[in-house]
């Protein structure tokens, strides 16, 4: 079997959820490359060797430069913080290879662009890690939505809410623009709007209001390494500092088919550590998605007889007909959020060597589009206008 050496840009806790994936992904399927977990690179105080020793990376740098240019390398998989995606893509480019990014694309709008550009330009093979297209559950309401079975798209209801980011965490690189672009905005609409593309697959054409908050004016200065989770192993100094993006954005938009939507990003919504949703309602059917019930979806035909119209629970675990679970396990012994960047992992080789992936797999060209989207919603929000995509280059 032909394989590939990866270089992994970056660590914390996407390093951790990708190192997994590209750790197990030959275990439970049978890529037509199989990975080499190469070299991963860190920060010399994030102490990438120790990193590497206990993810199974053979090498370890301080130095990302070096380790894209290497010819040893065959893909870059980019997992920074976002102001340092367009600069370790664009140098991945210009050295032929094919890159993997986390989302959002960019810290900015121009960045992605110049990013989706560079690729198309030297014709090298993107990916972008929007995951939960990677849900079984997700990938079956998209062949759902593609089959006709709800009809007319009139509504999406899509929310991505967290409660992570109270008072007591610090000012770690999420709450600062210039290293994250975005607060909650980037992190968590990128995913409900890449997500609602994929399953009605229509194109956002207009935001038509939005607006954004921040609650807590002032962290704490952090101090430590982060040691795995989305704030994890930090605590904070007596000092202060500015918090310069967004706790929650929320936006109203039009679909290409006609459909109105509203899309809702929070980090203190209590009560909700993880609820990434979407609800599409159509003139034959509707969907509903939970990601805090990630092994099902829940299923509306209103082409029965009305007296036996309902909700129905689909456990999306059959091998048979659901995609991803037939390399995993038995019916209803359900799968997990690290199962998606595996699935993901899986159609990234397949793709690298020619072939078809499972469900579409998102490009920097697609990313880039979920980005116009995000900076459309806060002009919005800035000039408390209507936003047509055509504006947003």
């Amino acid at each position: 079997m032909p394989t590939i050496n990866v270089a992994l840009i970056g660590q914390g806790f996407m390093g951790r959820s990708h190192s997994n994936a590209w750790g197990q992904v030959a275990k439970f399927f049978k890529p037509p490359l199989t990975p080499v977990m190469h070299t991963v690179f860190g920060q010399a105080e994030e102490n990438p060797k120790a990193f590497a020793e206990n993810w199974g990376w053979k090498h370890a740098s301080t130095h990302w430069e070096e380790v894209v240019r290497s010819p040893e390398i065959g893909l870059v998989d980019v997992v920074t913080p976002n102001y340092m995606h367009a600069p370790v893509a664009k140098a991945a480019i210009a050295a032929g290879k094919p890159v993997a990014c986390e989302k959002p694309l960019a810290g900015t709008l121009a960045d992605a662009r110049e990013m989706y550009t560079a690729a198309k330009a030297a014709k090298v093979k993107t990916f972008v890690w929007f995951n939960y297209r990677r849900c079984p559950a997700v990938a079956l309401a998209h062949q759902l939505v593609k089959a006709g079975k709800l009809g007319e798209i009139r509504h999406v209801r899509a929310t991505y809410l967290q409660d992570w980011a109270d008072e007591a965490v610090p000012l770690v690189w999420r709450f600062d623009k210039s290293l994250a672009g975005s607060g909650a905005h980037g992190d968590l609409n990128a995913h409900i709007v890449d997500m609602t593309r994929f399953v009605t697959g229509q194109e956002i054409t207009e935001v038509v209001g939005a607006i954004a908050e921040t609650f807590i004016k002032e962290r704490t200065l952090p101090t430590g390494v982060a040691t795995g989770g989305i704030a994890a192993g930090r605590t904070g100094k007596a000092e202060k500092g500015p918090v310069t993006v967004d706790d929650t954005v929320l936006f109203l938009a039009r679909f290409s088919g006609g459909a109105v939507a509203s899309f809702e990003a929070a980090r203190q919504a209590t009560g909700n550590q993880n609820r990434n949703t979407f609800e599409i309602n159509g003139t034959r059917g509707a969907l509903k998605f939970d990601f805090e019930r990630m092994n099902e979806l829940q299923y509306y035909d209103a082409t029965l007889p009305r007296a036996v119209q309902g909700w129905s629970t689909i456990m999306c675990t059959h091998g048979g007909d659901h995609p991803y679970v037939a390399n995993w396990w038995p019916d209803a012994h359900i799968i997990g959020y690290e199962h998606g960047f595996t699935n993901q992992a899986y159609d990234i080789l397949k793709v690298l060597a020619g072939e078809e992936p499972t469900v579409p797999l998102p490009d920097f060209e697609d990313a880039y589009q979920t980005q116009r989207v995000l900076e459309a919603a806060l002009i919005s929000a800035a000039e408390r206008r209507p936003v047509k995509l055509e504006e947003v280059k």
